[in-house]
């Protein structure tokens, strides 16, 4: 006897951001296969489906439609729909696991704790806060969508498909790498062929290649405090001993570089988290250095092109004759964090030797999303983009530097050329961490400073506010909130 599935076997959950139709289409495969369900089996009506959900039946019979042309589904007339005879996966049973009576020591195999590192976290459900003063985040109102659509329609054309659903082992996307070595290098006064060029799985992608092939353990890293957290744990994981240089408000000390320096990596343009710009001249005495001790330089030019108050300086490896600068940039700040692509400019020795160290780990960033971000590039799209950006944020900023005026906090730090955050100093006796947890149960969402020190004044009273992800209305009475809950 044929059997039938209850239309209480499907759920979908209204909190969920994909659509309707995309979760029952989910939760009919997915009962399917999880429950070996045999071919014949009929489904629930399209009627008595969309009355237990509460949805359209129309929806309902669409989803039915498409798993009929996928092949779960077979449609009989006046019979309703029900289970193919050619399902397209069935799981097997799965047999009983052997148990051992030791289980394995992951502290002896582990050889370091990755979760222990100093990090900067965010709640993934920060937009449900009013008030997120995060760094990094996108606004989603000041994106084209339109236009990525476009460029996505694009590379999945049927003339495009070949090329991109090829093995193309290591090699990148042509439309990319031309867009950066044409239009986005020379802004930063950098000249590079396209085998210079390496594109990674975002900035931080770059740093982790960068480091494990220039690390080596005789010699010291030396970094900015405060500074990028994620550089000091690539120098850890690589076995590096660290030396913290004080930024101050020309951002790195050359002098202060200890002799047996080694690498350095450094964020001249905008230093991280307080937006110091180091001047031309000690940029070319960091140079001369590295060219008199042979040591080389990683520069994260990172937000250079939220230049709205005046034009970035030029990048640290403009100046750079010796081919020491080894240089790392990202799109996904701009665009959106999520995209997760970026790209390092060396020699072409290292990119040859940091490609095949790439090789090994992911081949290459997946094909696809570099052919539309190479679109949304050279179609003038990522231009247009900027711009909006950059008036947006000047807005934002000019309304959260008048708000904080009004209060005891201090801007410590902010990007000479523009940005997307400030760097502040509460008094001295507040503690910042504790501060922001506090500020999270009023809806305000700050980052604290503790990550971005390798040993942080105690108490901490420094962190930072992102003005990328809030609205501009909304500013105001978020700094409001944070002058109440100082006060009390």
């Amino acid at each position: 006897m044929v059997g039938r599935l209850s239309a209480e076997m499907f759920f979908i959950d209204r909190q969920d951001r994909r659509s309707l139709q995309m979760q029952l289409t989910s939760s009919i495969v997915s009962t399917i296969l999880e429950a070996r369900t045999l071919p014949g089996t009929r489904m629930p009506s399209t009627r008595q489906l969309a009355e237990h959900l509460g949805i359209s039946r129309l929806t309902v019979t669409l989803v039915y439609q498409d798993l009929v042309a996928q092949g779960y589904l077979e449609s009989a007339p006046r019979s309703g729909f029900a289970v193919s005879q050619k399902v397209p996966h069935r799981r097997i049973g799965r047999e009983d696991a052997l148990s051992f009576s030791q289980p394995v020591d992951w502290g002896r195999w582990l050889k370091q704790d990755l979760t222990a590192r100093r990090r900067i976290s965010k709640p993934l459900d920060w937009r449900s806060y009013p008030y997120p003063f995060l760094y990094g985040q996108a606004d989603p109102t000041l994106f084209d969508h339109a236009a990525w659509r476009d460029c996505a329609r694009r590379a999945l054309g049927a003339r495009e498909f070949t090329d991109l659903a090829d093995e193309r082992m290591a090699v990148d996307d042509p439309v990319l790498v031309d867009f950066i070595c044409r239009n986005t290098l020379p802004r930063r006064g950098i000249r590079a062929r396209p085998e210079e060029v390496l594109i990674t799985l975002g900035a931080q992608n770059g740093i982790w290649l960068a480091v494990q092939l220039l690390a080596r353990k005789d010699r010291v890293a030396v970094m900015e405090d405060p500074g990028f957290p994620d550089f000091a744990a690539t120098f850890q994981f690589a076995q590096m001993p660290i030396h913290y240089v004080p930024c101050t408000e020309e951002g790195l000390e050359p002098a202060s570089l200890p002799p047996d320096t080694g690498l350095v990596a450094v964020t001249p343009s905008h230093s991280i988290p307080t937006g110091a710009t180091m001047p031309i001249q000690k940029r070319r005495e960091l140079l001369t250095m590295a060219d008199k001790n042979d040591f080389l330089i990683i520069e994260d030019d990172y937000e250079f092109e939220m230049s709205f108050l005046e034009p970035p300086s030029p990048a640290l490896k403009s100046l750079d004759g010796g081919g020491r600068v080894i240089y790392i940039g990202s799109f996904s700040k701009a665009l959106f964090p999520g995209l997760r692509i970026g790209y390092v400019v060396g020699p072409a020795p290292f990119i040859e030797q940091a490609r095949a160290l790439r090789a090994m780990m992911l081949r290459h960033a997946p094909g696809h999303m570099q052919r539309v971000t190479g679109y949304f590039l050279a179609l003038g799209h990522y231009d247009a983009h900027i711009v909006r950006l950059r008036e947006a944020f000047r807005h934002r900023r000019e309304t959260l530097t008048q708000a904080l005026e009004r209060t005891p906090f201090r801007i410590a730090g902010a990007a000479r050329h523009g940005g997307s955050s400030l760097w502040i100093e509460a008094p001295k006796e507040v503690e910042s961490a504790r501060f922001a947890e506090m500020l999270a149960t009023r809806g305000v969402l700050i980052e604290h400073g503790r990550p971005f020190f390798a040993n942080p004044p105690n108490p901490c009273p420094f962190f930072r506010l992102g003005y990328s992800s809030i609205a501009e209305e909304k500013i105001e009475a978020g700094v409001k909130i944070m002058d109440q809950m100082l006060k009390s």
